[in-house]
């Protein structure tokens, strides 16, 4: 494990031209102090958990005080928000420090996110705010403790400073990690602009430091997008599983590595309603839940276009490469949904009736009102009671569970065998918007952050049994029906 001075930064992305980023200096917040430490997430960059310890330990992770190796800057890049181009984007909140290598060779992006304001911060402030800084710190770990690939949060900082939002609000900062932070809308800001030198240099940057394999085929770029359809698919078929909605599918949120990125009005779903909206700023309700899967593909969509250039040298033809990838996205989709569905159903063996049998469920659930994660897990128990008591219409759930015990026994499952590959499957624990807002009202009211922390040891471990955590298994209050999130979530 190393010091803060002994992290390797190499910052592969600084040494891209100008046209790519700007330079600047974070712009540090009044009284910083440390809130919570991922330790965790310090294992992943090879950092000693004692440099917390540090009395300049603030002062380095916040940009105040630099460590050699540190170059800032704001990435630039565009994207289609809420399906309309935006031409430029932009790092508005965050700052890329710099990246740190491992001795093992993995590379991680280390980002300030609400550390002053960019070139691409249109006139706003350029700060979080502590109450979405929380929402990303605790969802970001949660989201990677149900096993779903997601950006890391080393840490969160808090301070004195006062930001303008609805009302006055406490300034905070979140130093967030990832492989890259770069987006779809990256490769679009080239590709609008017409600069397809410059697009053609980020392909082979992801390429050369993130995706070396594709060199091994006879076009790199179509391997390139070929990737990210099949991480795209894959992440998205995890979000649908464990019944977790984005809010905010713009294809400046989406990550080339597959990532889960940006968290602002997410949520996961409390009664499996398929239409449910988490964002009350998408009046249209553009990313429902149930849209999610289609506005993956209208994303991937927007990214081929933009990698066109770079497929072939006939449009035409590539035109036709980059659609006939495309419609594998459907069929990766599809199939990895039925996986992680017969999962947590326990089955083993693959049957044509598996979808019918899933469908089935979401419906009883949908006209019952029964909660998701709830219910999942109760199926993981050996008797049926505890999940047949979650539905008001008792008969309908008899009737899909017995066709379920024949479906088991088709494949002669042990309960016993079935129960425990159930309970590694789905959660017992998920971050619901109350557990959040009871964090956010302990640390904005009286500066108590010991729910964050109580929480984040929670999450981390979501498929385990916690006897003192229970309380957070239970359904949510009825108050929580009234929590809003949107985008200045």
């Amino acid at each position: 494990m190393k010091t803060l001075e002994q992290l390797q930064f190499l910052n592969a992305y600084s040494q891209l031209p100008e046209g790519f980023y700007s330079r600047l200096n974070t712009t540090p917040l009044s009284n910083q102090y440390l809130i919570s430490f991922n330790q965790q997430a310090a294992e992943l960059i090879e950092l000693h958990p004692d440099e917390v310890m540090r009395d300049d330990f603030i002062d380095i992770i916040s940009g105040k005080k630099q460590l050699p190796g540190y170059e800032p800057l704001a990435m630039c890049y565009s994207g289609h928000q809420f399906g309309h181009y935006v031409p430029r984007l932009g790092d508005g909140r965050a700052i890329l420090l710099g990246q740190v290598k491992t001795d093992s060779g993995e590379r991680w992006d280390l980002q300030l996110k609400g550390a002053g304001p960019t070139e691409y911060s249109r006139g706003s402030d350029g700060r979080a705010v502590l109450r979405s800084t929380i929402r990303e710190y605790l969802c970001s770990e949660a989201m990677h403790g149900l096993g779903i690939p997601t950006t890391r949060a080393l840490c969160m900082i808090g301070s004195d400073t006062e930001v303008y939002r609805e009302q006055i609000e406490p300034g905070a900062m979140l130093l967030r990690m990832a492989p890259s932070h770069i987006r779809f809308g990256s490769f679009e800001y080239f590709y609008y602009t017409q600069q397809y030198d410059k697009l053609k240099q980020l392909a082979d940057h992801v390429i050369e430091l993130h995706y070396p394999e594709c060199k091994d085929g006879s076009n790199s770029y179509l391997a390139l997008l070929k990737q990210a359809i099949k991480s795209t698919a894959e992440l998205i078929a995890k979000w649908q599983a464990v019944g977790f909605s984005h809010g905010v599918m713009n294809t400046d949120n989406m990550s080339i590595h597959g990532l889960t990125l940006d968290y602002g009005p997410y949520g996961f779903l409390d009664t499996y309603q398929p239409d449910f909206i988490c964002n009350h700023s998408d009046h249209q309700g553009r990313y429902a839940f149930n849209r999610q899967p289609d506005i993956g593909a209208f994303n991937l969509s927007c990214l081929a276009q933009a990698l066109l250039p770079l497929l072939h040298e006939v449009p035409e033809t590539a035109a036709e490469l980059a659609m006939a990838e495309l419609k594998e996205y459907r069929y990766l989709y599809v199939n990895h949904y039925a996986e992680l569905m017969r999962n947590k159903l326990g089955l083993f063996e693959q049957k044509k009736e598996d979808q019918g049998l899933s469908d089935h469920l979401l419906r009883v659930m949908q006209k019952n009102n029964v909660d998701y994660t709830i219910l999942f897990r109760a199926l993981s128990q050996k008797s049926s009671s505890i999940a047949r008591d979650l539905f008001i219409d008792r008969e309908a759930f008899d009737k899909w569970y017995d066709d379920y015990q024949l479906r088991l026994v088709s494949e002669n499952s042990n309960d016993n065998e079935r129960s425990e590959r159930m309970k590694h499957t789905n959660p017992k624990y998920i971050l619901r918007n109350y557990m959040a807002e009871i964090a956010i009202e302990k640390a904005t009211k009286n500066q108590d952050y010991s729910e964050i922390d109580r929480l984040l040891s929670l999450l981390q471990k979501p498929f385990d049994e916690h006897p003192d955590y229970e309380v957070y298994a239970e359904h949510p209050p009825e108050w929580a029906q009234q929590i809003s999130v949107s985008c200045s979530s």
